[in-house]
């Protein structure tokens, strides 16, 4: 993809670089809060513009490194949509999780196809969102 960098180290980032995500969400994570999540997973895919560094998309997987990994965010900016960034960054996140025996995603039913392309089947699952802590805050 012409004018984008793909990447795995977060360590370079700074919050200012990762603002615009969270399209649509009532209470979403500040670019600080972004950042821990981003510097806490055990893997991160990243696409940046070339020119400006800027993050326009991400993945990041949650894991014991051998077993299991759950997959709980994946965006790429309105502006870079369209381009294949997202299936980019899922394809190198399967990669990495290529050898665990389970692999999970929770998404929206019209989000499912997305994945369907990777290999992934839809399976049922139970969840507990607690969305007044959507943005990440601590008490």
């Amino acid at each position: 993809m012409e004018g984008i960098l793909f990447h795995s180290d977060p360590t370079h980032l700074r919050p200012e670089l990762l603002d615009g995500f969270f399209e649509g969400w009532p209470n979403p994570p500040s670019t600080e809060t972004h950042l821990r999540i981003l510097s806490r997973c055990w893997a991160v895919e990243l696409a940046c513009d070339s020119d400006s560094g800027r993050v326009v998309g991400f993945v990041n997987a949650i894991s014991d490194g051998f077993y299991a990994a759950y997959i709980p965010l994946l965006e790429v900016l309105p502006d870079y949509r369209g381009r294949g960034i997202g299936r980019e960054l899922i394809r190198r996140m399967m990669e990495r999780c290529a050898a665990f025996y389970m692999v999970d995603v929770c998404c929206d039913d019209a989000i499912s196809p997305f994945y369907e392309r990777f290999g992934m089947v839809p399976v049922q699952g139970m969840c507990i969102r607690n969305f007044d802590r959507q943005s990440g805050a601590v008490d």
